[in-house]
């Protein structure tokens, strides 16, 4: 039996973000719009994408499906959301009112609140709870145009609760239509009930959780958290070393309050550097020269009331920019990728085309996918339908504006009409 093919048309504009570069300013005059567009699917892939009227001699003789959407519609690339952490139990509405009274960390966390908070909800959570948890934030966010959303483990802490959290975000990638991207977060931060040292707790866990990663298949990213009071560069080496020649790859929490971690990022070829908010001009200029690409985290700046990552001065220094929700229970917990990247988008001066691609292609780089992101032959079919005519009022409205439709690899799995 043949393949399935479907034509979708005519599409008031289609914004294919077809020919951007990898990395770099972008101006919006580099958008490619295709008026009065189609798409030509087989499959879950994208086999032709053109005006609907150079498509349909080619859609009839491939006796493909037709669906004509009603009235206008801008059809856009499914958003990557390349840093969250949606598997989790609890809430921390707590720490941020604390917060906003002007409570510091140390003092939240020592009334009980911080991430050992949550990592203490986790835990007591089942693993169905926790998928049933992740799945429910992961179909929010695929309702809200996001298909590809990386999801952290790091509330576990320990060999048997950081299993479970990648555990559950398996089952729940089972059961969704968005694609979950796994990562090993277990070098978030010394858990309060392990004795030893830091160095200790490391080796533990690159010894006895890295094979079974492995094994079971779990993940092949891994993560760490360099901070004051998480883990030093220098501590951090080794971890990353082991991680290394079990074949897994790096991405790190780099410059969230201090700058240390980009430059490990850099030293160990990691896919990304996240967060960045207090990163100056060495750090840039390090990033710039290499190939890891800078994840700017827009929600923990307005979770937290700091400055934003200078995503301006990273794309002028030539790097490249992903931005990411950072969707957790305690920093960020608005979870709205399209908000944050307008918001972003108008402190730093960002043009339509930069935000566009930091949460689409750009995105599916720093999590190592080159198969999404762009609407252009031979990559899946992910893409949203927003209900407007001018793709410009997408970030124009600022996240109000939601699509009607959001198709992953080939299928409508989101529809409000």
């Amino acid at each position: 039996m043949g393949a399935t093919y479907t034509l979708i048309g005519p599409i008031t504009q289609i914004l294919t973000l077809s020919g951007l570069p990898d990395r770099s300013a972008l101006k919006d005059s580099e958008l490619e719009i295709i008026p009065q567009g189609g798409i030509l699917l087989m499959e879950e892939w994208i086999y032709r994408i053109g005006s609907y009227e150079s498509l349909e001699a080619e859609a009839d003789a491939l006796e493909a499906i037709r669906i004509v959407p009603e009235g206008d519609y801008v059809c856009s690339p499914c958003f990557v959301d390349a840093h969250t952490h949606i598997c989790f139990a609890g809430s921390r509405a707590n720490d941020y009112a604390m917060r906003n009274s002007g409570r510091s960390y140390l003092e939240i966390a020592e009334a009980g609140g911080g991430i050992w908070d949550t990592v203490q909800h986790t835990r007591k959570a089942s693993l169905k709870e926790l998928a049933a948890l992740t799945i429910r934030r992961a179909n929010r966010h695929l309702s809200e145009g996001v298909g590809t959303i990386e999801v952290k483990s790091g509330y576990g802490l320990n060999l048997a609760e950081e299993l479970k959290m990648l555990r559950a975000i398996r089952l729940a990638d089972e059961q969704i239509g968005a694609d979950l991207i796994a990562t090993c977060l277990a070098a978030h931060m010394l858990p309060r009930d392990y004795t030893g040292s830091r160095q200790e707790y490391l080796s533990d866990m690159a010894t006895q959780l890295f094979p079974l990663l492995v094994k079971e298949r779990l993940s092949t990213r891994i993560d760490a958290f360099i901070e004051k009071g998480a883990f030093s560069a220098e501590e951090i080496g080794p971890y990353f070393h082991a991680a290394k020649s079990c074949g897994f790859a790096l991405t790190v929490h780099a410059d969230q309050f201090s700058c240390e971690g980009s430059q490990i990022a850099v030293a160990f070829d990691a896919l990304s550097a996240d967060h960045l908010e207090a990163s100056g001009d060495k750090e840039i200029e390090l990033l710039a020269k290499s190939n890891t690409i800078p994840i700017a985290l827009p929600g923990a700046s307005i979770g937290l009331g700091c400055a934003f990552a200078p995503a301006r001065r990273l794309l002028d220094a030539g790097t490249s920019l992903a931005i990411a929700s950072d969707w957790n229970p305690g920093s960020a917990p608005m979870g709205d990728l399209l908000t944050q990247a307008a918001i972003l988008g108008t402190f730093e001066k960002l043009s339509n085309a930069e935000v566009f691609a930091a949460i689409t292609f750009r995105a599916a780089k720093a999590i190592g996918l080159d198969d999404r992101g762009k609407l252009e032959p031979g990559l899946l079919a992910d893409f949203n339908l927003f209900p407007i005519a001018d793709y410009r009022e997408i970030l124009y409205q600022q996240g109000k504006l939601k699509p009607a439709q959001v198709w992953k690899n080939g299928k409508l799995a989101y529809s409000s009409l």
